[in-house]
C-alpha cells in the first residue's frame, strides 16, 4: 500500500531539508518515532543507515533502514533493511511565493488478492492520518507554533500489526468472502464510483448476491436486486422532483424498507441525509428542521400532524402509508414512475446527520462524512463476531446511531435485515425464532422489556439461533447483562460510545462476566485515554474525562461547535477510569457531576446500587438545588408490581454501601421514567418535574 500527504510550509527548501534529514531532529516531529540513530560514521546522504525505534503500545520496536535516494534540498528516500517491509520518501518543492510544498510518502507490503484489497481500504485512512499529523508537527516546529503531543502517532509497525489483524477479521467475518472475478471487478467499480456509501453497498450486493433476501419487513421481502432497482428509481424520481446533490433530505421513518430505500436513494444522488427522531414532539421537530433546513422530508404517515409546521414549504413524501388517501406523494408512487437505471455518481458523497439524544437539552445535529474505507466495519467486527450472509433482526431504531451502525455493517456483510416498525418484546422473540436470526442489535431498555415477559412466554420461542446481541445507546447495568445472558446464553456485546465519537470500547460476554458494568476495551484502530481537568493523562484506576480517537469521529455540530479535543482525541462527554487490564468503567456524564457539600458525586454508581435491590424496576438520580450543601441527590424510582420498597429502605442500602454524601436525601416513586426512543432517561424532564413541585 502507498499513501502520501503534503503540506505547504512558510520556509525555504534548504531550511526544511536541514530538519527532515537531521537524525537528531526527526523524533521531535515524527510522532511515535523515538530514535533515528545513524549506524556507522555516515549520518546523512546516500547509503546512510539508521536504527529506527517506534512506539508499539508500551514497548519500542524497530529495524534498520537505508537511504537509497538523495537529491540535495529535494528528495530523500529510504528502504527497510531489517524489520517491517517499508519504504518512505521526503519530497520538497519551492512555491512561487517562497514557501515550500512538502510531501511525505509511506509504502508497506500488504497481503495479495482480496485480502490485500480489504486491507488497503481499511488501512488507508489510518495511514493518511498519521502522515498528516507528522507534517503538521513539522510545520508547527518550523513556524514556531506548538506541536501536538504524541497521540495516534506515525507508527508503521503498529499499522502493520493492524493490517494483519484486519486480514484476520476480514476472513473470519466473511468480508473477504470469495466471489466470481467478474462480479468482484464490477463490485469494485461500484465502490470506486460511489465510495464506501449505502449507494455502493447495495449496488455491489445486487451484483454479487442479486437473488438473496435483503429485507424482511411487515410488507414482505425484497432481494438485493430489488432494493437496488427500487432505490435507483427513487433516486431518479427525487432528482426529477428537483432534489439533487448537496440538498438535505429529512428522514422520519420507523424500521421498515422505506427507511432503507430513502437512505440508499439519497446516497445515490449525493444528498445529505438528516435522520429525525420518531419520538420528537412537534416543537422539537420544528426547531431541528428550521436549523438543519432540509429541502425535502420523507416520513411515515403517522407523523403527518407532527410535521404540519416543520414540513411547511418543503417537498414531502410518505414512506409508510396508513390509509387510502395519503396527504403527500408516496415513495411507492415515485418508485413506480422512476427510471431504474443507476443515476450518475455525485461529485461528492452526501453526509449523514444524526441527532444527539437531547437528554439534557435540545438535540444537536452531528454531521459525519462517509467513511474512507472499511475501517469502521473492521473495528466493530474485531470485537463483535457478526458474520457475512446471516440474518440480523435490527430492533434498535434505525434513525439512531446504533441502529444505523448495524445498517451499515449489514451492507458490508450482505446481511438480511429483519425489521419491525415498532419494538414489541414478544414480537421480537417471535421474529428471531421464525427467521432464525443470528444477531439482534438492541438498546438496554429492550433487554429489560424482554426479561419482563413471563417465563412461559419467553420459553415459547426457540431463539437458539441467536449468537450475538449487540447493545448500545445508554448505560447497560451489569446485573441486566448477566440476567439476560443467564436466560439467552453469553450473547451480549456492549458498545460504549456517543453520536460524536462513534465507538470507544466494546465489552464481550467474557468481559461482562468478569467485571459486570464494564464498558469493555477499545476495538481495533481505536485509542482511549483518561485525562484530568488540566489535560494530563491519568494512570489506570484514576477517574477523569474520557477521550477517544478513531476513524469515524463527527465533524462538528451543524449549528456550530465541537467537542473538546486533546492530542487529537475527542471527549466523549463522560468520566470514568480504566482498570489494570485495560477495561473501561464509565461513571457518568461530565456535565452530570453533582457537587454536594464540596464532594463530587456521579449518579451512575448510586443508580447501579439502587437498581440491584429487590423490588426496584428502574431508577434515575439527579442533583437538585440545596441551600446548605449547594446540591443534594434525589432518586426517582419505579417499583416492581407488588414490591414493598420505601424511601427509607433505599436510603439505608446506599448508606450501608457508599459514602454518606452519596445517599439520596429524597426518593420519589414514579410509574415510569421518561425516556427517549432509544431508552435513554430524560433527566431534564425529571429536573423540570422537581422544579414544578418545588415552586407549586
Amino acid at each position: 500500500m502507498r499513501i502520501e500527504e503534503n503540506i505547504t510550509i512558510d520556509a525555504s527548501c534548504e531550511e526544511i531539508w536541514d530538519i527532515v534529514t537531521d537524525p537528531a531532529k526527526l523524533p521531535a516531529f515524527g510522532d511515535g518515532i523515538t530514535r533515528w540513530d545513524p549506524e556507522g560514521d555516515k549520518d546523512r546522504g546516500l547509503g546512510a543507515r539508521y536504527i529506527m525505534r517506534m512506539k508499539a503500545g508500551s514497548a519500542e520496536v524497530g529495524g534498520l533502514v537505508e537511504v537509497v535516494e538523495w537529491h540535495e534540498n529535494e528528495d530523500m528516500a529510504w528502504n527497510s533493511v531489517t524489520g517491517i517491509d517499508q519504504r518512505g520518501r521526503w519530497r520538497l518543492r519551492s512555491e512561487p511565493d517562497g514557501s515550500t510544498k512538502v510531501t511525505l510518502r509511506l509504502a508497506y507490503q500488504a497481503p495479495g488478492g482480496l485480502l490485500g484489497i480489504v486491507s488497503d481500504r481499511v488501512s488507508a485512512p489510518t495511514v493518511r492520518g498519521h502522515l498528516r499529523r507528522t507534517l503538521e508537527n513539522l510545520k508547527a516546529l518550523i513556524e514556531g507554533e506548538q506541536m501536538s503531543r504524541s497521540g495516534h502517532g506515525f507508527n508503521p509497525i503498529t499499522l502493520a500489526g493492524q493490517a494483519a489483524e484486519t486480514a484476520r477479521v476480514a476472513v473470519t467475518s466473511g468480508l473477504a468472502r470469495p466471489s466470481r472475478p467478474d462480479k468482484m471487478v464490477r463490485s469494485l467499480v461500484a465502490l470506486s464510483r460511489f465510495g464506501p456509501t449505502p449507494a455502493a453497498g447495495y449496488t455491489a450486493n445486487a451484483i454479487r448476491f442479486p437473488d438473496d433476501t435483503a429485507i424482511v419487513d411487515e410488507l414482505g421481502t425484497l432481494t438485493f436486486r430489488e432494493v437496488h432497482e427500487r432505490s435507483n428509481a427513487l433516486a431518479n424520481a427525487l432528482m426529477d422532483a428537483g432534489i439533487g446533490e448537496g440538498d438535505g433530505i429529512g428522514i422520519m421513518c420507523r424500521n421498515h424498507r422505506g427507511f432503507i430505500e430513502a437512505t440508499v436513494a439519497a446516497s445515490k444522488i449525493g444528498a445529505h441525509a438528516l435522520y429525525l427522531n420518531t419520538a420528537f414532539a412537534g416543537p422539537q421537530l420544528t426547531e431541528v428542521v428550521k436549523r438543519e433546513k432540509p429541502t425535502a422530508i420523507i416520513y411515515d404517515q403517522e407523523f403527518s400532524e407532527l410535521l404540519e409546521d416543520a414540513g411547511k414549504r418543503r417537498k414531502r413524501f410518505i414512506a409508510w402509508v396508513e390509509d387510502d388517501s395519503p396527504p403527500d406523494p408516496t415513495l411507492d408512487d415515485l418508485i413506480e414512475g422512476g427510471d431504474t437505471e443507476t443515476p450518475p455518481a455525485p461529485a461528492e458523497p452526501g453526509r449523514v446527520v444524526i441527532l444527539t439524544s437531547g437528554t439534557t437539552g435540545t438535540p444537536k445535529g452531528a454531521t459525519r462524512k462517509q467513511p474512507d474505507g472499511l475501517s469502521p466495519a473492521i473495528a466493530l467486527l474485531s470485537r463483535i463476531p457478526l458474520r457475512a450472509g446471516e440474518r440480523t433482526m435490527i430492533a434498535a431504531p434505525l434513525f439512531h446511531s446504533w441502529g444505523f451502525a448495524h445498517f451499515t455493517l449489514g451492507m458490508a456483510l450482505h446481511s438480511t435485515y429483519i425489521l419491525q416498525r415498532k419494538f414489541d418484546p414478544e414480537a421480537t422473540l417471535s421474529a428471531i425464532a421464525q427467521h432464525q436470526a443470528t444477531a439482534c442489535p438492541m438498546v438496554p431498555v429492550m433487554l429489560q422489556r424482554v426479561l419482563e415477559l413471563p417465563e412461559h412466554v419467553r420459553s415459547e420461542y426457540d431463539t437458539s439461533s441467536l449468537r450475538v446481541v449487540p447493545v448500545s445507546g445508554s448505560a447497560l447495568p451489569g446485573d441486566l447483562a448477566l440476567k439476560f445472558m443467564d436466560q439467552f446464553g453469553d450473547v451480549v456485546y456492549n458498545l460504549y460510545g456517543s453520536t460524536e465519537v462513534a465507538w470507544a470500547t466494546i465489552a464481550t460476554p467474557a468481559d461482562l462476566r468478569a467485571a459486570p458494568g464494564t464498558a469493555g476495551k477499545p476495538p481495533l484502530g481505536t485509542t482511549l485515554r483518561i485525562y484530568d481537568e488540566n489535560g494530563r493523562e491519568l494512570p489506570s484506576g484514576e477517574t477523569g474525562r474520557i477521550f477517544v480517537g478513531n476513524d469515524m469521529q463527527f465533524e462538528g455540530y451543524t449549528g456550530g461547535g465541537m467537542k473538546d479535543m486533546i492530542d487529537g482525541l475527542m471527549s466523549s462527554g463522560d468520566v470514568g477510569y480504566i482498570d489494570d487490564v485495560g477495561r473501561l468503567f464509565v461513571e457518568g456524564r461530565d456535565d452530570e457531576m453533582i457537587v454536594s457539600g464540596g464532594e463530587n458525586v456521579f449518579p451512575q454508581e448510586v443508580e447501579d446500587l439502587i437498581a440491584r435491590q429487590d423490588g426496584v424496576e428502574e431508577v434515575a438520580v439527579i442533583g437538585v438545588d440545596d441551600e446548605k450543601f449547594g446540591q443534594r441527590l434525589k432518586a426517582y424510582v419505579v417499583k416492581r408490581k407488588g414490591a414493598e420498597v420505601t424511601e427509607d429502605s433505599i436510603q439505608q442500602v446506599v448508606k450501608a454501601n457508599l459514602a454518606r454524601y452519596k445517599v439520596p436525601r429524597e426518593v420519589e416513586f414514579l410509574k415510569e421514567l421518561p425516556r427517549n426512543a432509544t431508552g435513554k432517561v430524560l433527566k431534564r424532564e425529571l429536573k423540570e418535574l422537581h422544579e414544578e413541585k418545588a415552586t407549586a
